[in-house]
């Protein structure tokens, strides 16, 4: 996706830095997210993306450098202006987060009943509306514990839009679906894109659902943002012959090993190297065996 010198970001994290304890999460994190785009944030288990999205939302203070959404620094920001600032943007929870002793319905209406002056007559127009853009019109009268987990997540991004967002974040949309439903999430995720023109910030280890949404990759590792480009540099580097890539600096390695899912590759030997298939298989790492990698199902 070009992104012209003079478009300024709607989200700018600059030598992020976040520490639990004695352990720093974040490392000096750097990256822009520009109106309209799709930024997909990935990295295994542990890499900080989560902490990224809940530092980007408000909900972890930053231990060092800056991030402004809207131009507005969250760097003692007051709880008043925080809160106006989190009206501009709306967050897909990764288990939709909906509460269950309510309706569909009651669910959405809730930011609107909260942040809104609105008539209820108007606010349950804006219902049906939020709820037809996800598919979910016909099941408005229903509860969570009585639809599937592809619905309860509609239904969470139905909630995230009920303001009417500039910004909608998403924490593994993927996590705990089937492949098709996943699929499907995947393209709602595009057709609101393009229909509302928001800008979307996607946290995800799911590589398919990666590729098909991204406009721009984040890649993190132990809190260190390894590369921000394009989805077609990224392709590039998963396609790329296995001799060509043998010849790339080691982080280069770590990232087309992670996104082609390789057993054998930079992740796999510092795992070694760390004692982790010891530990876990309580045998030494010359025992374990590799397996080859699945290839990807979605293009």
């Amino acid at each position: 996706m070009h992104t012209p010198a003079d478009q300024k970001p709607v989200i700018r994290c600059k030598e992020v830095v976040k520490r639990f304890g004695d352990q720093t999460v974040l490392k000096g994190v750097t990256f822009d997210v520009y109106p309209g785009e799709t930024m997909v944030i990935m990295g295994g288990s542990g890499s900080g993306k989560s902490t990224m999205l809940r530092t980007m939302i408000g909900t972890h203070t930053l231990d060092g450098g800056s991030i402004e959404l809207f131009g507005q620094s969250l760097c003692g920001i007051s709880e008043e202006n925080l809160n106006e600032v989190r009206k501009k943007f709306g967050i897909l929870f990764q288990s939709g987060a909906l509460f269950n002793s309510m309706t569909l319905a009651e669910n959405v209406a809730l930011p609107l009943q909260e942040h809104t002056d609105l008539d209820q007559e108007i606010i349950d127009i804006q219902v049906k509306i939020k709820l037809e853009l996800v598919g979910l019109r016909e099941h408005a009268d229903k509860y969570p514990a009585q639809i599937s987990g592809g619905m309860k997540k509609r239904a969470g991004l139905a909630r995230a839009l009920a303001l009417d967002p500039k910004i909608l974040f998403y924490d593994e949309p993927s996590a705990g679906l089937d492949p098709v439903t996943s699929a499907q999430i995947d393209q709602l995720i595009l057709a609101l894109t393009k229909q509302l023109g928001v800008t979307s910030v996607v946290v995800t280890h799911e590589m398919d659902s990666a590729f098909t949404i991204a406009d721009r990759m984040a890649m993190l590792d132990q809190g260190r943002m390894l590369c921000v480009e394009d989805r077609s540099w990224f392709e590039n580097l998963r396609d790329m012959p296995s001799e060509e890539a043998r010849t790339m600096d080691e982080d280069s390695r770590l990232v087309r090993q992670f996104l082609r899912g390789d057993a054998d590759g930079p992740l796999a030997a510092r795992r070694d190297e760390e004692g982790y298939s010891a530990d876990l298989f309580g045998m030494t790492p010359d025992r374990v065996t590799r397996t080859p990698s699945v290839e990807p199902t979605r293009g």
